[in-house]
């Protein structure tokens, strides 16, 4: 038997039998002669067969075949440059269907997303899918290079938690045998308990949950959060240090890898983004924001969404620069483990990072003196006790340390200029979705 050859490797064989298996994409059954493009996970090829009495055992089958059908075509691979499909096409010998589709699918080209999320397995058939997750694969490969080049320690941390992490507005809560549990929102205190455990450098890829009932098209109650924390920082302009050369590792990989095929895809240029980042505090970025006609409304000292396009315009037109750093955010909005400015105690040594208009990440100096956490927490209506077990960490002594997490789907999303997170997501999860 002929072995299978993906459809990627045969413009690189010379003319001879090859055998292809993969999606019937399109099939046109004209009266001399039929043509079928077959799609497997590497791509497509065109598929012909000549009708004459000696084919006419393929060209029946090939009048019944539905889009979608799952085949095994042979036959004799020829280079023609006038073939449009890649210059190349088999002449069919024998086809076989593994698996027949139903003749009528459920989504079309000019299906709305919901419908799309419904059938998700047949969505992700399209060449732009498919490439979303190639994409990304080759994004994470890159960061986990970076990260274990650099000495860093992967971790896996729970997500079943006793207590909130963060907020407990946004807990899922669940049963956990006789009693409560709830859903991590965050790796925060645990990644932050490796450094008095010695780690120095630690980074984690996993899911995260927020019952955030946000219906918008960057938000999830499940997503992927990419976090890392060092041990023995200064400020957090190291931790953005740290940040902007793991985006520029990722962003030179994925350009090199496929930027021409998401040029042709989405027609988006990969930048491979410059270092340093622009870094501007969050005061002065609301005044520039102002000048540009835009006032922020919100009272509680953070940028809103159409802040953060005014300002990411600003950057762009002023640096050339697709990334911001926001800094110096008000501690009143900040957690409570985030280290305050010694100058300035009402705001903190943190910051958000802006891609393309959108917020994809925060980090931040942690505060790692036991005593001025224990006051921070209380400042913000926390009880000590619920956290002693977090405060444990620094009372057996913990460097100066800081970090960061990030949602790996709002970097997909702005890198490949989609308008909606539910396009770069394997199975996207949100208030009302839960299948498939």
């Amino acid at each position: 038997m002929t072995e299978r050859t993906l459809v990627k490797n045969l413009a690189a064989l010379e003319d001879g039998l090859v055998t292809v298996s993969g999606w019937v994409e399109t099939v046109r059954d004209q009266k001399k002669v039929q043509f079928v493009v077959l799609r497997d996970e590497s791509g497509a090829v065109q598929l012909v067969n000549p009708r004459t009495d000696d084919t006419e055992a393929v060209a029946e089958i090939i009048s019944g075949l539905a889009q979608g059908s799952f085949v095994t075509a042979t036959g004799e691979l020829k280079h023609d440059e006038r073939v449009k499909l890649g210059g190349i096409e088999v002449k069919l010998a024998t086809l076989v269907v593994e698996t027949a589709a139903i003749a009528e699918t459920p989504i079309a080209a000019d299906s709305g997303i919901d419908k799309r999320m419904d059938w998700r397995f047949l969505d992700l058939r399209r060449p732009e899918q498919n490439l979303v997750f190639r994409v990304q694969t080759t994004l994470e490969h890159a960061w986990r290079t970076y990260w274990v080049e650099h000495d860093f320690i992967e971790i896996h941390t729970p997500k079943l938690m006793a207590s909130a992490s963060e907020s407990r507005a946004e807990l899922f809560e669940v049963d956990y045998f006789d009693t409560k549990a709830y859903l991590s929102q965050s790796p925060q205190f645990f990644k932050q308990m490796a450094q008095p455990a010695g780690f120095g450098k630690v980074f984690e890829v996993g899911p995260a949950f927020r019952a955030d009932p946000s219906f918008t098209s960057r938000h999830a109650t499940e997503f992927t959060s990419v976090d890392a924390e060092i041990s023995w920082i200064d400020s957090h302009e190291d931790v953005m240090q740290l940040h902007e050369e793991l985006m520029v590792a990722g962003f030179k990989a994925v350009k090199e890898k496929h930027g021409d095929e998401i040029k042709a895809l989405f027609d988006v240029d990969i930048e491979v983004p410059t270092q340093p980042f622009p870094r501007i505090p969050l005061a002065e970025a609301k005044e520039i924001v102002a000048s540009r006609g835009y006032v922020v409304p919100r009272e509680d000292d953070d940028m809103d969404p159409e802040g953060e396009r005014q300002i990411a315009a600003y950057v762009k037109e002023t640096y050339g620069h697709d990334f911001v750093f926001l800094t110096d955010y008000a501690a009143s909005i900040r957690p409570f483990y985030h280290m305050r400015n010694a100058a300035d105690e009402t705001i903190t040594n943190s910051y958000d990072l802006v891609y393309n208009g959108v917020e994809i990440s925060t980090g931040a100096q942690r505060e790692h003196r036991i005593d001025v956490l224990v006051e921070q927490a209380k400042q913000k209506g926390l009880d000590p006790e619920e956290l002693e077990f977090y405060l444990d960490f620094f009372r057996y002594g913990v460097p100066p340390h800081g970090g960061f997490g990030m949602g790996l789907s709002r970097v997909l999303m702005l890198m490949l200029h989609q308008t909606n997170l539910r396009e770069v997501v394997y199975l996207f999860r949100g208030p009302t979705r839960l299948t498939p």
